[in-house]
């Protein structure tokens, strides 16, 4: 009998839709590993690797950086992990994410569903500008948000329609105070969604 394939969910939407506390929530609730696709950048940014400095670029310009590095990033990440299951933060958000993941990981995984966090953009800008008066990150001005919307809109909502016709994706409103998001025990469908 094979080794058990670890148990995936999918969280997307815009930066400052709550994906980031929901996932937290979701860990520690439930016991699933939070594997952010931010912080395992920044984690390879300044460990000083060749990749480095690309990384760094793409987040300030507001870019994606290329999907081998992060789902190398990942692959590694769930390998070091003693756990069997995981909510991925912030991918994939592009087609070369979705194919790179098709063709690399798709077969050593069980991707259950995709949460997919929906939230206005200008609630999104006024989060990210509010965490930025102390985030002290590179990315959360005004300029680089821009970009990273302008992004999500042409580039990653694509992937989500994409995963809307396999039904694979649960709609979360991301507007609502995090308080209010909450998951059933079973984490099979979160009690506020629509589809």
């Amino acid at each position: 009998m094979g080794v058990e394939k670890p148990l995936l969910i999918f969280v997307m939407g815009p930066s400052g839709s709550g994906r980031r506390t929901q996932c937290q929530k979701i860990a520690k609730h439930f016991g699933f590993g939070h594997l952010s696709v931010w912080d395992l950048l920044v984690e390879e940014r300044k460990s000083g690797s060749n990749d480095g400095d690309l990384i760094e670029n793409c987040i300030v310009e507001g870019k994606i950086v290329p999907s081998e590095i992060t789902i190398g990033l990942i692959d590694k990440a769930m390998q070091k992990s003693t756990l069997q299951k995981f909510v991925l933060d912030g991918f994939p958000r592009n087609e070369d994410d979705l194919t790179g993941w098709n063709g690399l990981m798709k077969s050593k995984v069980n991707l259950k569903f995709i949460l997919f966090f929906e939230c206005p953009q200008e609630v999104c800008l006024n989060r990210i500008l509010e965490r930025g008066k102390t985030s002290s990150r590179s990315d959360d001005n005004r300029k680089s948000l821009e970009k990273r919307f302008e992004m999500y809109r042409v580039s990653s909502r694509p992937i989500i329609e994409h995963y809307v016709i396999q039904n694979l994706v649960r709609t979360i409103d991301g507007d609502a105070p995090p308080e209010e998001v909450k998951f059933r025990e079973t984490l099979t469908v979160p009690e506020r969604f629509y589809l």
